[in-house]
């Protein structure tokens, strides 16, 4: 789950930043950042500049690329902008502290396991999915495209998490619900009940606030 070669960070924010710190746990070199903002433009964090924008990719792709952005539909929208130009090779990285039996738990490209995770059995984690530091995966649990996990977030078993869900710091999760397409689970709440697609729960225990479609 290591990438081969050399790799493109695409973003600039603090989770571009622990990408960073990760792939030098990993003993992976990173190229340098890539970033829409004008301002970053050259802008440096350990030794790793940033080298352009998002559709300046095409003169790294020697290189592997991540895309370090926390907000699932941002992070979809920076993979649709670079299949404009062609076919990236994403790839998939896993901390050297996280707990993952790759006999037990699939990892597609893209996606980003950070420090302290643990999965246990019978996983499916899609691609371009974020798990943050300190979470816990039971068994059986799918989560689909563009997940983001923020740290500390429990996940009981058989679990269904749909694509460009978002699931807040140290949230836990009751075995065997369903987490609609977009939808977002509070910091800190428990839930008990499932959530529809595009819907906001928050609390303990966690209740419906709005609709985010």
């Amino acid at each position: 789950m290591v990438p081969a070669k050399s790799l493109i960070v695409i973003g600039f924010g603090g989770l571009g930043k622990e990408v960073h710190w990760l792939a030098a746990r990993l003993g992976v070199h990173v190229r340098g950042f890539l970033d829409d903002n004008p301002n970053l433009l050259g802008a440096e964090f350990c030794n790793a500049t940033v080298l352009g924008t998002v559709s300046d990719w095409k003169a790294y792709s020697e290189c592997e690329f991540i895309i370090a952005i926390g907000n699932p539909r941002i992070r979809m929208r920076i993979r649709d902008k670079m299949l404009q130009y062609g076919v990236p090779n994403f790839a998939t990285l896993v901390d050297p502290s996280a707990v993952v039996d790759f006999t037990q738990v699939s990892v597609g490209e893209g996606s980003l396991i950070c420090a302290g995770t643990t999965c246990t059995v019978e996983i499916n984690i899609g691609a371009h999915v974020v798990i943050n530091p300190s979470c816990s995966v039971a068994h059986e649990v799918v989560i689909r495209d563009f997940v983001t996990l923020a740290p500390k977030v429990a996940i009981s078993g058989n679990v269904h998490i749909d694509s460009l869900a978002e699931i807040g710091t140290g949230s836990c999760i009751r075995q065997g619900l369903d987490l609609g397409a977009g939808s977002m689970l509070g910091m800190g709440s428990v839930l008990t009940k499932n959530i529809p697609e595009s819907e906001l729960f928050f609390g303990n225990p966690a209740r419906y606030i709005k609709n985010i479609g």
